[in-house]
């Protein structure tokens, strides 16, 4: 029994050398994400779009109107609000109440500026607005867009309201995908309050198009909590992606230095990009792709790293079918320290994006789907808490490894079992 408990306490130290070489490298790629230069972030900058449309009468929210809920909601974000939150409010439908559908759709403007928060004045502006017009949320959202431009900050739109657009054919999803693709890092998140199955359906567009959430509101306390935590989130520190346009080839692909990056990249499109590594360095990449619209089930992405030669060197890629909201993969090149220490040569290797989405008929496939890219450069690994170092990156430093461990512990299980029978014999 000694004996046995003995071998298992090895056995489970071989694992725990194991794990510690797997645990500081998953660290260390964690962190790698986070771009040169982000270490002072700017002033997060939000724009609450509020809908005032006929339709905000309505009164099946806790028993009153849904304009007075949102009324009730608004005084309570505009309490809590972070101060270094520079915060705009625009409205939609809230001028306009006749008839003439050109005017009406026009019907938005901004409430109280984008900037430092004056709560004062903030409440005395949300509590002359009434249920008016139109719900033009496709010109409502270019409208705060222009809110927010300027500067490098965090920018969020959260958009609150109790139905679909109603100023087609200016389509509020399309007008959110041609934000995204302006690389400009602007969140959309969506609130409908009491919707039906069309305006869920188009809020979810909406949000997904640009990385941000939906949510239904059926109570009060619900809309002002929710608010309240995207005004938050919006106050945290993030990495912001720089845009980037990848190219066809490598020969003239932009070089990148560690940072993240954000494309678009149309259906079954292959997307290259330079970075330099020098001797006894590693580079660490990952891409993921969005998926902001109706795709076909089977798909898959593949990041590879090639040589100016157009040798491949190393590759990571997923696949799946049925529906996703987001697919990454990734990869890890150790480049060799060279034999003169005084050589500092980077090489250049060009990474490639790819990726085999298609799209239903029907399905606009221009702009393409968000490709967000990831790069770390960082010193090679040199001991055995990395995992290329250890041996995990190269399978058979592993095999070996395993072998020799199983050759040791049959050996001495062998032994111990000769002497266990010697013993019995004996008494």
């Amino acid at each position: 029994m000694i004996t046995r408990k003995r071998l298992a306490a090895g056995v489970c130290a071989l694992v725990a050398t194991f794990a510690t070489g797997i645990l500081p490298a998953a660290g260390t790629a964690s962190a790698a994400v986070a771009p040169d230069g982000q270490s002072e972030q700017a002033a997060p900058k939000v724009d609450l779009v509020l809908d005032v449309s006929g339709s905000m009468r309505t009164a099946d929210i806790d028993g009153k109107s849904r304009m007075s809920a949102a009324k009730q909601a608004f005084n309570e974000v505009l309490d809590s609000v972070p101060q270094e939150v520079q915060l705009g409010i625009r409205t939609l439908g809230a001028n306009y109440p006749g008839e003439d559908r050109k005017v009406g759709c026009k019907d938005t403007r901004a409430l109280y500026p984008v900037g430092p928060l004056n709560r004062t004045e903030a409440k005395t502006a949300v509590a002359t607005l009434a249920p008016t017009g139109w719900t033009p949320i496709g010109p409502a959202l270019q409208g705060a867009a222009e809110d927010l431009k300027g500067g490098d900050a965090t920018r969020r739109i959260v958009l609150i309201t109790d139905g679909e657009d109603t100023c087609q054919p200016l389509d509020p999803c399309e007008v959110a995908r041609d934000i995204a693709a302006q690389g400009i890092h602007l969140t959309i998140d969506t609130l409908g309050l009491i919707p039906d199955a069309k305006t869920r359906e188009q809020l979810t567009c909406i949000a997904e198009a640009t990385g941000g959430t939906y949510t239904s509101v059926q109570h009060t306390d619900q809309l002002s909590g929710k608010v309240k935590q995207l005004v938050d989130r919006a106050a945290d520190p993030v990495a912001v992606p720089v845009a980037t346009t990848g190219t066809a080839s490598c020969e003239n692909a932009p070089q990148l230095k560690p940072g993240l990056y954000t494309d678009r990249e149309k259906f079954a499109e292959h997307r290259s990009y330079k970075v330099d590594v020098k001797p006894g360095q590693e580079l660490r990449a990952s891409a993921s792709i969005g998926v902001d619209r109706q795709t076909n089930p089977d798909y898959g992405v593949l990041l590879r790293a090639v040589t100016a030669h157009g040798r491949e060197i190393v590759r990571g890629s997923e696949a799946g079918d049925g529906r996703t909201d987001l697919i990454s993969t990734g990869l890890r090149y150790p480049k060799a320290p060279a034999d003169d220490s005084d050589d500092k040569t980077p090489e250049t290797v060009c990474l490639q994006v790819s990726n085999s989405f298609s799209a239903p008929p029907g399905v606009k496939t221009d702009p393409g789907l968000p490709v967000e890219l990831a790069i770390d450069v960082v010193d090679g690994p040199d001991h055995a808490s990395d995992v290329a170092s250890f041996g995990l990156g190269r399978g058979w430093w592993l095999l070996g490894a395993l072998a020799l461990t199983g050759l040791v512990a049959g050996l001495v299980w062998g032994w111990i079992s000769r002497w266990r029978i010697a013993v019995w014999r004996t008494n």
